[in-house]
């Protein structure tokens, strides 16, 4: 079946499944792991229980998300053994540090709170169970930390010579290694990106139970308004500090990857006295042209140059062997930006709504909320591809080349993991996702119920509780020499 198929280009379709599945959880839960930590913070502030329902209804949504996101993610730290072993082993003595402190100093630190989060807040008071929200939230953000600082080194490596003998990438300046040009930017932008994630899919899930009762108001809880309200802030604050964000990255990774902004924009030619912003197009690699094209003339110089008439380089000016596949970064990135500004749209006609003392009546602003609720998922995921196929045909960027890490594998081997994984993955994260979106569709009640209650109580391995165990003791026969 595979015996035709590349086994290095089934290693990258098995990476780039599982890492998509894996990033549209992380990028969930670190919001919202915020957003309950603010929450809990103004329970503990006004007393007002909505807040408390509101925590105890999306702790619930959280604690699904994040289990999921914790095995997704496991499954690729294997790949790099199994299908990159040979990017692992060049790569390692740089990229190995900074991985094990994601581990050590924030998968520990979101562990260890978790279960005080979820289960503690009778247990150790409020003051310890505050912190342990804090604690979650922050290790959400650290593990981001790391994790995008290994991702941004393989774009714009720094702080490291090449061993002449072994081929090892070793590090010279760790902190070099950390902060290198493209994290700073990186950083920024996907944590933005996750806060918005949160606030669309919180925004469309209150807009859901708006318009059920918009003809009887008065059904409707304070806790579903106030998530609406507190969500819509988020769209109108954050939706254009992203993209003011996104155009700091753009001119980041233009100094640094101008091959991959040229695919962005699908500038096959150099343009001397000003280059078009293109709306739309066919790209044609073959042919090394836009077909189709339909432009603005110079307004990408203005974008990227900040002159119209300044001169940027074409794919001409790249060996055709150092090119990034065209088409796909060409389109990523268009639904990345346009999902992006329809995101800003959304914030800006809340504030009107507000302004006008109608945010929870506009029927029309809560179908558009519903319909973008996953819209964040979809443009983090746009970026991610715009980003990492961008970077091909490299690895580490200009050093190491994908064709050269990957593992000696049959194709065959690696076909049918991938197609074990595909099976896997839709039943399993498939029924997770199911029952998360169950949840959403019940709005919080007030007195929302706790996670405890919810689960009744812990279930021992051997399927009973301490209850179910008691009883058993007192009602079976006694045997000789009990």
């Amino acid at each position: 079946m595979f015996e035709t198929v590349d086994a290095v280009l089934l290693a990258r379709i098995q990476f780039a499944f599982t890492v998509s599945f894996h990033f549209l959880f992380p990028a969930f839960t670190i919001g919202l792991a915020s957003f309950l930590a603010v929450l809990n913070g103004l329970w503990l502030w006004s007393g007002n229980t909505k807040y408390l329902d509101l925590f105890r209804y999306w702790v619930k949504i959280f604690a699904l998300a994040f289990a999921m996101g914790v095995v997704s993610g496991i499954v690729m730290s294997y790949q790099f053994g199994t299908n990159w072993s040979v990017f692992s082993d060049k790569a390692g003595p740089v990229i190995g540090a900074p991985m094990a402190y994601e581990v050590l100093s924030a998968f520990f630190l979101e562990a260890g709170f978790l279960g005080i989060m979820l289960f503690g807040r009778d247990r150790v008071g409020p003051t310890l169970h505050m912190i342990a929200c804090l604690a979650v939230a922050v290790g959400t953000a650290i593990s981001a930390f790391w994790i995008l600082s290994v991702n941004s080194w393989m774009h714009t490596p720094a702080g490291f010579e090449i061993d002449p003998e072994t081929g090892q990438f070793l590090p010279t300046d760790f902190w070099q290694v950390i902060f290198n040009p493209s994290f700073p930017y990186r950083l920024m932008h996907t944590v933005t990106a996750a806060y918005l994630t949160t606030a669309f899919i919180v925004g469309g899930v209150a807009a859901l139970h708006l318009l059920r009762h918009r003809h009887r108001p008065d059904l409707v809880s304070p806790a579903t308004r106030t998530m609406f309200s507190m969500a819509m802030w988020m769209a109108a604050v954050f939706a254009p500090v992203q993209i003011f964000l996104g155009d700091m990255h753009g001119l980041n990774t233009l100094e640094h990857q101008p091959a991959k902004v040229m695919a962005m924009e699908g500038h096959f030619e150099s343009h001397p006295d000003g280059a078009p912003l293109y709306l739309f197009g066919l790209p044609n690699q073959d042919e090394q042209r836009l077909n189709y094209a339909i432009g603005i003339p110079k307004l990408s110089s203005l974008i990227l140059k900040h002159d119209l008439n300044a001169p940027l380089d074409g794919l001409d000016t790249i060996p055709r062997q150092d090119q990034p596949p065209v088409a796909i970064v060409f389109w990523s990135f268009r639904v990345m930006v346009m999902l992006g500004f329809a995101m800003l749209g959304i914030g800006l006609w809340s504030l009107v709504a507000r302004v006008r003392g109608r945010l929870f009546e506009w029927s029309m602003l809560h179908r558009a909320a519903v319909v973008m609720a996953p819209s964040g998922l979809i443009a983090v995921l746009a970026g991610w591809i715009t980003t990492e196929v961008g970077r091909q045909p490299f690895t580490v960027y200009g050093f190491l080349r994908t064709a050269d890490s990957a593992a000696p594998l049959d194709a065959a081997a690696v076909g049918a993991s991938l197609v074990a994984f595909i099976i896997v993955y839709f039943a399993v994260f498939g029924a997770g996702t199911y029952y998360i979106l169950r949840l959403m569709n019940r709005a919080p009640a007030q007195a929302e119920p706790r996670l405890k209650d919810v689960t009744n109580s812990p279930t021992r391995t051997a399927g009973t509780t301490p209850a179910q165990q008691h009883m058993t003791r007192k009602t079976s026969p006694v045997h000789p020499g009990e």
